[in-house]
């Protein structure tokens, strides 16, 4: 772990950074957006373009790093980041703002990409999996610091959005300094078609689109319905920081659980655990106290659950496809990611701010007992090679950082199948 921090500080020193500012920018639009008199279809709206541009990207990006180069794109991506973020109240209009989010949605992915390819030359295949796990909680930790940064701000001004802005800026130095001095190794793997992929893992598949509207709905509507629930500001950021910080913690002993048990029983109990989370709030609303209890429970539920899901369609795969796969499973977590806004921004108008723990208890009910329903299913589904390793990845993640962590997860699989072999071998006595 020190060796990989020691080749790759810098890198995630500026991937924290950015995620300071894009985990600021969700939550402080929604509550601009409601000072600023929105309706709740038009902060709806703002919410899903993010994904729009995101994945629009994750088609486009790979064709701009070929044709003009890493830094190149880093450079003129993130410098359109910093300037939309200072652009936000200057033009507080939901149009407005749903482009802007379109084109920042793009940028974010964009230079994710750019920034985990150079991860991805900077580590070796011993230490990939360690380099990628720190690269999550340099993207987790970025999160949860932005929620303190607005809970001491002002967000009917101007000063909180520079705040980004210029952590975005400060962020070029160290990334594009620690860049390696050849452009990284990038080729765009074939999309497997989405009838193979569902084929494959239906759990899987039905899941991530789940958990896409479930992260969309945390990431971009908690603040709206904070505000509509009379939480204030420092409320909300707590609450946020709380969804966020859970998993962290989480995904370490819910990885080595999942090794060791039917993938689909753990999805099933942590989706339960979610849904429960989210009922209490609606059973009992108003309560500050339950507000934080269902923030951790659905926060330490969800991302676990992504990592856990792409781990079981491993299972399910060989390994020469696993990279497509997750390209796959990117493209159907951001419809989700679309969808969920205005499936609780409509519920919210409909029953109050409820509606937005209600929505994200159905949805992760439907995930709970769709897996309980795929273990009576199909009981017995043969595992391709050896039963793959969990691997933490943030729903976040583009398909390449997605993709490598599974090879990771594939090397780690098959370094354990062979050492049991071993193992075996030294046991069993000679005929």
């Amino acid at each position: 772990m020190i060796a990989v921090l020691r080749s790759s500080w810098a890198l995630l020193l500026g991937i924290f950074m950015l995620m300071i500012g894009n985990g600021l920018q969700g939550p402080l639009l929604g509550l601009r957006g409601e000072a600023e008199g929105f309706s709740t279809f038009d902060i709806s709206m703002v919410m899903s373009a993010y994904s729009v541009g995101f994945l629009l990207a994750a088609r486009v990006a790979p064709r701009m790093l070929r044709n003009v180069g890493h830094v190149r794109v880093f450079s003129a991506l993130a410098s359109l980041i910093s300037a939309i973020l200072v652009l936000y109240p200057a033009i507080a209009d939901p149009w407005a703002w749903v482009a802007m989010r379109v084109i920042i949605g793009f940028c974010f992915c964009g230079v994710y990409i750019t920034a985990e390819s150079w991860l991805n030359d900077l580590a070796t295949n011993e230490n990939r999996g360690k380099a990628l796990s720190l690269y999550m909680i340099a993207q987790m930790a970025g999160i949860v610091l932005a929620q303190y940064i607005l809970a001491t701000g002002d967000v009917g001004g101007f000063i909180i959005f520079i705040v980004p802005s210029v952590l975005v800026s400060l962020s070029f130095a160290p990334i594009l300094l620690s860049a390696t001095n050849h452009t990284p190794a990038f080729e765009t793997t074939k999309p497997m078609a989405l009838r193979r992929l569902i084929a494959a893992s239906p759990l899987a598949s039905v899941g991530v689109f789940l958990l896409g509207s479930v992260f969309s709905a945390l990431m971009g509507m908690s603040a709206i319905y904070g505000a509509r629930a009379g939480l204030t500001v420092p409320q909300i950021s707590t609450m946020i920081a709380v969804a966020y910080a859970l998993p962290l913690l989480a995904q370490y002993p819910l990885g080595w659980i999942s090794d060791r048990v039917d993938r689909r029983l753990l999805v099933a109990v942590l989706a339960s655990t979610g849904t429960l989370g989210a009922i209490l709030s609606v059973v009992v609303p108003g309560q500050f106290w339950l507000i934080l209890l269902s923030a951790a429970l659905v926060g330490g539920a969800t991302n676990p659950l992504y990592a856990l899901l792409i781990a079981h369609a491993n299972d399910y795969l060989d390994r020469s496809d696993m990279a497509a796969a997750s390209g796959g499973f990117m493209f159907i977590n951001g419809l989700g990611a679309i969808a969920g806004p205005f499936a609780v921004g409509w519920m919210m108008d409909g029953i109050g701010p409820g509606g937005f723990w209600f929505v994200i208890a159905v949805f992760l009910g439907l995930l709970g007992a769709y897996a309980l329903w795929r273990m009576r299913a199909a009981p017995d589904r043969t595992i391709v090679g050896a039963r793959g390793v969990y691997t933490p990845i943030a729903q976040q993640a583009t398909a390449l950082a997605a993709g490598a962590a599974q090879e990771a997860a594939a090397d780690a699989a098959g370094l354990r199948a062979v050492s049991m072999g071993e193992v075996q071998d030294q046991e069993t006595p000679d005929d």
